[in-house]
């Protein structure tokens, strides 16, 4: 991996690992435009580089995120679900992230659902409080997330718009969620390809992090703005798009595969 690729990989990640357009089915196609050989190495960089973006979070929100113990005790229960089926079911999740034809299928369908949402979900309540069981319905949603090419974003959103919470709101305690799941997925597959960064490569990692974090936090704040405004359904017509590409790419007999 060279430095140049290594920064479009982070560029890439900082701009859709908090949209609900799926990093995953991005990096597919980035990789095939940059020709990658998908070694360990860019295996774990791919995955590593999640902490730039959970910093992110963690730096725009940080007055909030900050908060009481009551906070961040429903993040854990909103975390608790995912944690538990991530566990039990590892290997299904990942048979299911070695078939590429699976996140493109998700893609499309997640953009069709994406298309409605709005009108599923317009009147939220006036009295945004976050209580336990709306933190553990949402948690649950994000589970769903596991199937590669649903985006955890779009999951989590959703969730909680059907708990009568607004776009923002909900949006927001997405990425607050995403710091407890993402560190804790990213510090297991760190730990299991650990020995794949070297003295060599390191200062790949660094730079990829660094990349991600400054544009997950310019990706946040346009998201939140552009969210407010004008809803879901562009994102949804994104993502039927690139999932159509993906599967044209794969009916052209192009090898393709998952980080």
């Amino acid at each position: 991996m060279t430095t140049l690729q290594a920064i479009i990989i982070a560029i890439v990640e900082g701009i859709t690992e908090f949209l609900p357009v799926s990093s995953t089915g991005h990096m597919i196609i980035t990789q095939e435009l940059l020709g990658m050989e998908i070694n360990d190495f860019v295996k774990a960089f791919t995955v590593n580089i999640q902490f730039g973006a959970i910093l992110s979070v963690i730096v725009l929100y940080w007055k909030r995120f900050f908060q009481t113990l009551d906070f961040y005790f429903k993040l854990f229960v909103a975390f608790i679900p995912a944690a538990i089926i991530g566990f039990l079911l590892s290997d299904f999740i990942d048979s299911l992230l070695e078939n590429v034809a699976v996140v493109a299928v998700m893609l499309v369908l997640g953009g069709i659902v994406l298309l409605f949402v709005d009108k599923w979900f317009k009147n939220p309540a006036k009295d945004q409080t976050i209580s336990y069981p709306t933190a553990l319905k949402i948690g649950f949603f994000q589970c769903i997330a596991m199937i590669p090419g649903v985006s955890r974003s779009a999951a989590t959103i959703i969730g909680g718009m059907s708990q009568k919470l607004d776009r923002k709101t909900a949006a927001e305690f997405s990425f607050f969620l995403a710091v407890p799941t993402m560190f804790a997925a990213s510090g297991y597959k760190l730990l299991q390809n650990y020995k794949t960064i070297t003295s060599e490569n390191i200062d790949t990692l660094v730079i990829g992090n660094v990349v991600a974090f400054i544009v997950a936090m310019i990706a946040i704040k346009a998201f939140i703005t552009f969210l407010t405004r004008y809803g879901f359904k562009v994102f949804g017509y994104y993502r039927i798009v690139v999932g159509v590409v993906i599967l044209v790419m794969l009916a052209m007999g192009v090898e393709l595969s998952v980080v």
